[in-house]
């Protein structure tokens, strides 16, 4: 082969390379990004905004410190940064378990499938925003919490089990006042009312108003931990809210609450990657 061929294979190969390692680098960016964006949603409504705000303070306290020279003050710096990164996992433990979670039930890479599945979703939906609409007129607290992917056994077992038809009829006469199961959550699995009287942990989030009570802390408490859709009823004002991933909206009514939870429960959450790369083509 002359000498000129090798050189033209040579380069031919380097042009490959290049191309290769532009695709890499852009795949890179790409991953790199999508999982700094998870980690900003992950994180925002939640205590680690204010400690991350923290943390940029010493990072910045730091480097006007090393550049006029402040050794004293910089050498406590050094010391503070190194042992709050040895106490970042206890800070952070409830996003942390939270991310897992979240990893674990595959919905940071990819969307999932929904285990609220019930042989007529829409009339079970029906049924709950009915009750939620009765309660709400009588104003009669309530909580109803619908599993989805992230399983509530533990909640389960701890109440009262029922493994009864979910209708408006039944749910208003659980939540009825001085009744053996008015007091806790009814969780409904698969379409059905698992069990009643169960409790649920309330919410760390020191941004929730202060003007919520016991039910709705709960609720996002529960909503914090697992994907579980929760309907919430007030006992002294009668409004209606939903809480969803560690959010709350309030302020709804029967038909209001029944498309939003026909919209929550009956599609495909949009979390996996592809479809997160498809909606920032459409932008």
């Amino acid at each position: 082969m002359p000498y000129e061929e090798y050189i033209a294979v040579f380069r031919k190969a380097i042009g490959q390379v290049s191309a290769l390692r532009v695709v890499t680098s852009v795949a890179d960016i790409l991953i790199v990004a999508y999982v700094i964006y998870r980690v900003l949603v992950l994180i925002r409504g939640t205590r680690a905004v204010s400690l991350i705000k923290g943390l940029a303070v010493l990072f910045v306290a730091n480097l006007i410190s090393q550049v006029l020279g402040l050794t004293t003050v910089y050498w406590l710096l050094q010391r503070t940064i190194t042992m709050v990164f040895v106490a970042l996992p206890i800070v952070f433990l409830p996003e942390l378990r939270r991310a897992l979670e979240q990893i674990g039930r595959g919905r940071l890479f990819s969307g999932g499938f929904d285990l609220f599945s019930p042989e007529n979703p829409k009339e079970v939906i029906a049924e709950i925003s009915r009750a939620a609409g009765i309660l709400s007129r009588e104003k009669v607290g309530a909580l109803l919490v619908i599993e989805r992917n992230t399983g509530l056994s533990d909640l389960i077992e701890a109440g009262i089990k029922l493994d009864a038809i979910v209708s408006g009829e039944l749910l208003v006469n659980i939540f009825t006042p001085n009744t053996p199961m008015h007091d806790g959550a009814v969780v409904i699995r698969g379409g059905r009312v698992a069990a009643a009287g169960c409790y649920l942990p309330l919410t760390d989030n020191p941004s929730v108003s202060r003007r919520l009570g016991t039910r709705h802390r709960a609720a996002l408490g529960i909503s914090e931990q697992t994907d579980a859709v929760v309907v919430i009823v007030s006992e002294e004002t009668g409004v209606i809210s939903i809480a969803s991933d560690g959010r709350l909206t309030r302020y709804l009514d029967e038909d209001s609450l029944r498309e939003r939870l026909q919209k929550t429960l009956e599609t495909r959450p949009r979390s996996g990657l592809r479809d997160w790369l498809k909606a920032q083509v459409r932008a």
